[in-house]
């Protein structure tokens, strides 16, 4: 398959936080650091019991807005876990990586060899010099 100039698709994995021993798998998930929030297939996270906790708007490029379900599960990419918010992907919609699950499992895009790598120390604040 011909990938698209700056596109690549990961495997990863999800688990309900509530029952972190059963995972599923998702091949060719799209990384895509222009969407906030993961989707992922409803049929997935319902298997899981993962549960609806808030309703989000999204618009879309043509500028039309949808609604979709979000909830919390645990996400894990290349042995790192994070424990993020995803959105309930309907029959139709791109199965996505989002910048906010990057940034919680640590995670940053290297464009040349379209991998995601390590993003190195996380910023923090200090109160002083010891």
């Amino acid at each position: 398959m011909h990938e698209e100039m700056g596109t690549f698709r990961v495997g990863l994995e999800l688990a309900n936080p509530a029952r972190p021993s059963e995972w599923r798998t998702l091949e060719s998930v799209l990384v895509d650091t222009g969407a906030e929030l993961s989707w992922f297939p409803a049929p997935v996270l319902e298997s899981l019991g993962i549960e609806r906790i808030k309703m989000w708007r999204f618009r879309q490029a043509d500028g039309t807005v949808l609604a979709r379900w979000t909830g919390g599960v645990i996400v894990r990419v290349a042995g790192i876990e994070t424990l993020d918010e995803v959105v309930f992907g309907e029959a139709g919609d791109l199965v996505l990586l989002g910048s906010r699950s990057l940034e919680g499992l640590n995670l940053r895009v290297d464009p040349l060899s379209k991998q995601l790598i390590d993003a190195g120390p996380a910023p923090a604040a200090v109160t002083g010099m010891a």
